[in-house]
């Protein structure tokens, strides 16, 4: 097993990868921008490292800073997190060639599924369902019109290389699409650094249903249940549960089946996600893209398996197999979490940073938030704007989402010019539509703007 694991993030996720390794016996390093200097996983790791200025590109995006503060420790492994560096098949290969294992999936499984017209076409070589439209990026407008009038509007125009809800757009008709094909290009080169994207069919009707997988080195791969994250704003995802609502068993199998199938197709090491759209009026469904990490959602996951995903991360890429089979996993209640940002809803989700100078979270049985906040800290805007994660567990949903409400009316967050998205979170939590499982993923959206919601 490693002997030390420096921490390539921060915030809430650094901090969680940091209690799991300590729990292992296992020494932290973390990393710091100067903004960062004064957080909760600076003061909890075994040693903590400055590596540059606040801009991201300057410090947790710095491959040179990340692997000098690793080397200069000892450190043995690098666990990065989500975003940042997470799915950099360039940072893979440094930390590969360099004799450091990275808490991850390997640098030629990311090559091939972190582009995302890549990772369709390997998911449609598996027998995967797709959406109508190019398995592999389109490089003119020309070529993109064609396929977008072939299959019918409205289409979606998706960076191969994009996250995060960024890099896309949705064209309704054929006169916008010249503009909208031009622009995604535009944003996704100067966001990615690729300006390359496909074409695909969109539905205004979906939900998104994504499977949490685990492979090992030895050939061996399960899922551990899906999750529904149709809750979004702006193709962002803030609230997910598991298991998925109003979905029926036969199709979580099939989708359950599809993932795993598809894993085993790419050689998927580490834990990761395969999403999906699932039509809401016919419950066919359709594979979108893997995310080759863990997931800001996987507490959901936890809750309701029992596992510790970060755990199953770190022995997967010390080389030993998987701790547990497919029969192995058992998932019972419900689990659902709220992503508590600070942003101000009735703005447009306009980042709201500032000085905390109250922060109260909630707590009580089955309540579990993650959180690198404290009364007095500085939430800063360089970075994203998630403040913390509010998840609970009840027997069944009906419980659940009444714990919740509970969980989100119990949070104290004040500060000058500081907004969070408590209220709105609740607003949906108690929503008739949310409480019957006939949401999709415009439903947030509808709700903030006053619109058929019922």
């Amino acid at each position: 097993m490693f002997r030390t694991v420096l921490i390539a993030n921060r915030g809430e996720i650094a901090l969680r990868v940091a209690r799991t390794c300590k729990e292992m016996g296992l020494r932290t390093v973390a990393v710091y921008s100067t903004e960062d200097s004064d957080t909760p996983v600076v003061w909890t790791a075994d040693e903590a490292v400055h590596i540059g200025p606040g801009p991201a590109a300057r410090s947790y995006l710095s491959i040179p800073a990340i692997m000098e503060a690793a080397l200069r420790t000892g450190a043995d492994a690098i666990h990065p997190g989500y975003g940042f560096l997470s799915e950099d098949h360039d940072f893979a290969e440094v930390c590969e060639s360099s004799g450091i294992a990275l808490v991850g999936t390997p640098a030629s499984v990311l090559a091939s599924l972190s582009d995302k017209s890549s990772a369709r076409a390997i998911m449609a070589d598996a027998g995967l369902p797709l959406l109508p439209g190019s398995v592999c990026r389109v490089d003119t407008v020309a070529e993109a019109k064609q396929i977008a009038d072939r299959i019918g509007y409205p289409v979606i125009i998706k960076a191969v290389a994009g996250g995060g809800g960024r890099g896309m757009r949705i064209v309704d008709e054929p006169g916008g699409f010249h503009r909208a094909y031009r622009d995604t290009r535009a944003a996704a080169r100067a966001v990615f650094g690729d300006s390359g994207v496909y074409v695909e069919r969109y539905l205004p009707s979906a939900r998104h249903v994504e499977v949490q997988v685990l492979g090992d080195r030895h050939g061996n791969v399960i899922h551990v249940g899906e999750r529904d994250c149709s809750v979004q704003r702006r193709h962002q995802k803030i609230i997910e549960e598991s298991p998925a609502p109003r979905l029926p068993a036969e199709v979580a199998a099939r989708i359950r089946d599809a993932a795993v199938h598809g894993a085993r197709a790419a050689g998927y090491v580490g834990a990761g996600t395969f999403e999906f759209v699932v039509d809401a009026d016919t419950c066919e469904f359709y594979f979108m893209e893997v995310n080759c990490r863990i997931q800001v959602e996987h507490p959901v996951t936890e809750m309701v398996s029992g596992l510790d995903l970060v755990r199953e991360q770190i022995t997967i890429a010390d080389g030993s197999p998987l701790s547990l089979a497919q029969d192995d996993v058992v998932l019972t209640g419900c689990a659902i979490e709220c992503r508590v940002n600070a942003e101000d809803p009735g703005n447009g989700f306009r980042p709201a940073p500032g000085v905390l100078e109250e922060f109260r979270v909630p707590a009580g049985p089955f309540v579990r938030v993650d959180t690198h906040g404290f009364a007095g800290c500085r939430v800063t805007p360089s970075y994203d704007s998630l403040l913390a994660k509010a998840i609970v567990w009840a027997p069944d949903r009906p419980r659940a989402i009444a714990r919740m409400t509970r969980a989100l009316d119990e949070f104290r967050v004040t500060g000058p010019g500081v907004h969070t998205t408590v209220g709105f979170l609740r607003d949906v939590i108690t929503n008739p539509v949310f409480g019957r499982a006939e949401h999709d993923t415009t439903f947030a959206e509808r709700l903030l703007a006053g619109r058929d919601i019922a």
